[in-house]
């Protein structure tokens, strides 16, 4: 009879402990990750779940420094109206937005960089950046937004630049080959994975800018500068430790 209460009290115990398990998880601090689709950094797969370097990276360090985190895809301007009034804790981005800059921190580490590039056809010279831009037609990214010294040149009057929308990265570099717009403004990764996907040759462009990458948390968050500073802890005890956080 002992050695049958002891099993019995042993079993309850396992029981016990396998059920505390999730109840600590979910003691954890929820977090509301917003990303917008940029492959392959951020994108939604088929299922529609979210997929990515730097969303591999932020749920990683989020997870470090003791939090759990709920990914969401969002169009750009409900993305940063979402970091405006806290619905979007974090997104996983470039920092320096003037529309941001009232609601949000920064994380000081720096976890990537984005090439913005302007590219063209073989058969183009190489473009003087920015007279050989005027009254030429440039391909751009349907939903995409720019730094102050890209969108100077695009909205200078004296340039004229014809802009032409697309809504993918495969359809913008189609649209270049069949000569629908003299040149592509686009990033880097993107335009590279694209371009693998249709089987296509390397194409000559001028670098325009690089971007840094960041984690940038709302202010509207509670604890929002302790969770900043909880984000940069992480990345470097995580480095520290040997593990290799570059984005590709």
């Amino acid at each position: 009879m002992p050695i049958r209460l002891c099993l019995a009290l042993v079993a309850a115990l396992c029981c016990a402990t396998s059920h505390a398990q999730p109840v600590a998880n979910g003691s954890l601090p929820l977090i509301q990750v917003g990303f917008y689709e940029f492959p392959p950094y951020s994108y939604s797969d088929r299922q529609g779940r979210p997929q990515g370097a730097i969303l591999q990276l932020s749920k990683r360090l989020l997870e470090h420094a003791g939090y759990r985190t709920q990914f969401r895809s969002y169009p750009g301007a409900r993305l940063y109206s979402g970091l405006r009034d806290g619905s979007v804790q974090i997104w996983p981005g470039a920092p320096g937005k003037p529309e941001l800059a009232a609601h949000t921190l920064e994380t000081r580490t720096q976890v990537g960089e984005i090439v913005l590039n302007l590219y063209f056809r073989r058969d183009t010279l190489l473009p003087r950046i920015p007279e050989d831009l005027q009254g030429r037609g440039l391909i751009l990214i349907s939903g995409y937004t720019y730094w102050q010294p890209t969108n100077a040149l695009l909205n200078d009057p004296a340039l004229a630049i014809q802009q032409h929308r697309t809504g993918s990265h495969t359809a913008a570099l189609e649209m270049l080959q069949r000569r629908r717009g003299d040149y592509l403004l686009d990033y880097q990764a993107p335009v590279e994975q694209a371009r693998r996907r249709l089987g296509m040759a390397e194409l000559p462009f001028v670098v325009l800018q690089r971007v840094p990458l960041k984690l940038i948390v709302s202010r509207h968050t509670p604890g929002a500068e302790a969770l900043r500073d909880a984000l940069d802890r992480a990345y470097q005890e995580l480095a520290a430790a040997g593990e290799d956080l570059r984005l590709p």
